[in-house]
């Protein structure tokens, strides 16, 4: 039995993705099938995995999928010459390229040639541009959107909340804030974004009703950070040393779960919290995307 004050976010995520069947059949009855490509340069361990997860969704939706493996050593030049054909070719509606990216290739100029319209990560220019102005005709990115969506079906008032954000990347920490703080439903916070030149990071945390950690720093938010009844999101993913486990290594959040579970009043547990969220929503821009090109 798990415990009452678990985040479930397999189940959640499987509730968008059962809302999204019924898109998907309506599309089909007009003759669409969404398609996404994924595109995975080098043979990053971690990025297979995700890749082969995402795969494994668009087969259970009948999303159509195809992904695109270039080597470790391609220039940018032959990147950018893919992505102009997935561009360009209707079946795709949705474009991804996994991070990271080898060193020789520039992810900004990368995420800035995905047309916006296929841009299912919310990576481009003017998807950011839209998401800080509330506009909601962007595409928005999948880890703090399934983040907002998990805490709106989890009943967690975010009008007038004290959100802490741990981290300011760009895939997570700076989407997250912009999201939380628009003038608008299951939004409204007041936000507070930290990082490694915050003072007293420590102080802040205790102030949070919703506490976001997405620092990439393992087991990093401890119980006296955590104010008492405060809901905490892990998003983190951080391979430890662990001589007790096969692999001589395990994977742990950037929360240290055991000690700040019995505090929080709600917890989304790692894996099984934000992971699944991140593969629902991807799904969700993907089937937005065929029915944004094929409206007309």
């Amino acid at each position: 039995m798990a415990p009452a004050n678990l985040i479930d976010g397999r189940a959640i995520a499987a509730q968008i993705l059962g809302e999204l069947t019924q898109r998907v059949a309506a599309l089909k009855a007009r003759g669409v099938q969404p398609g996404l490509a994924f595109v995975r340069v080098g043979e990053d361990p971690a990025s297979k995995v995700y890749v082969g997860r995402k795969e494994k969704a668009c087969a259970e939706l009948e999303i159509f999928s195809e992904t695109h493996v270039l080597p470790e050593a391609t220039s940018e030049k032959n990147l950018l010459a893919l992505l102009a054909r997935l561009n360009a070719d209707a079946q795709v509606h949705g474009i991804l390229v996994q991070a990271p990216l080898p060193r020789q290739i520039n992810q900004a100029t990368v995420y800035s040639t995905v047309l916006p319209q296929k841009d299912v990560d919310g990576f481009h220019p003017v998807n950011v541009g839209k998401l800080m102005l509330g506009d909601a005709g962007g595409f928005q990115p999948c880890t703090p959107a399934g983040i907002r969506e998990l805490l709106a079906r989890s009943n967690v008032t975010m009008d007038g909340a004290e959100v802490v954000v741990l981290g300011r990347g760009n895939i997570v920490g700076k989407p997250m804030a912009a999201m939380l703080c628009q003038k608008e439903k299951h939004a409204n916070a007041t936000v507070t974004i930290c990082h490694s030149a915050t003072r007293d990071i420590k102080a802040h945390c205790r102030r949070a009703d919703i506490l976001i950690a997405a620092m990439g720093v393992a087991e990093f938010v401890k119980a006296d950070m955590v104010k008492p009844g405060a809901v905490v999101v892990d998003v983190g993913v951080n391979r430890v040393n662990d001589p007790t486990a096969k692999s001589g290594s395990r994977l742990v959040g950037d929360v240290d779960f055991a000690n700040v579970q019995p505090i929080a009043g709600k917890i989304t547990p790692n894996p099984g919290g934000v992971g699944p969220m991140t593969i629902a929503m991807l799904m969700q821009n993907t089937v937005r995307a065929a029915e944004l090109a094929t409206s007309h």
